[in-house]
């Protein structure tokens, strides 16, 4: 069900396009609401999610392949099922060690990503 900030109820794959965001990274936006935003995302293998920061926070899910992701300077490489937390204004990024992907999880929801 649409609502004036997003998808609520049930969210099909299709119910979205790809965007191509970068370079061998494209995400697709699977549901959200002013508070909560979940983010599909794919990268090709040498793809980099570069050093950011924003003031969001963020939980990213490697769901298959392998990333190095660095948080707060710190440099860890993780594969399909493990996690990392991006707390508001922490610098942090990602390299695509493989074809991969993460679902990320953003609070409050990245109005940036939204087209108008």
């Amino acid at each position: 069900m649409e609502n004036n900030f997003g998808v609520t109820g049930f969210v099909l794959n299709n119910t979205y396009e790809w965007e191509n965001v970068d370079r061998g990274i494209r995400r697709k936006i699977l549901g959200y609401d002013k508070d909560i935003m979940l983010v599909h995302l794919e990268f090709k293998k040498g793809a980099i999610g570069y050093l950011h920061k924003h003031p969001h926070k963020q939980i990213g899910y490697i769901v298959s392949g392998s990333f190095e992701v660095t948080v707060d300077g710190e440099k860890k490489n993780l594969k399909a099922g493990d996690v990392y937390l991006a707390l508001p204004n922490i610098e942090h990024g990602v390299l695509a060690l493989e074809d991969s992907i993460i679902i990320d999880v953003f609070t409050p929801y990245r109005e940036d990503f939204i087209k108008k």
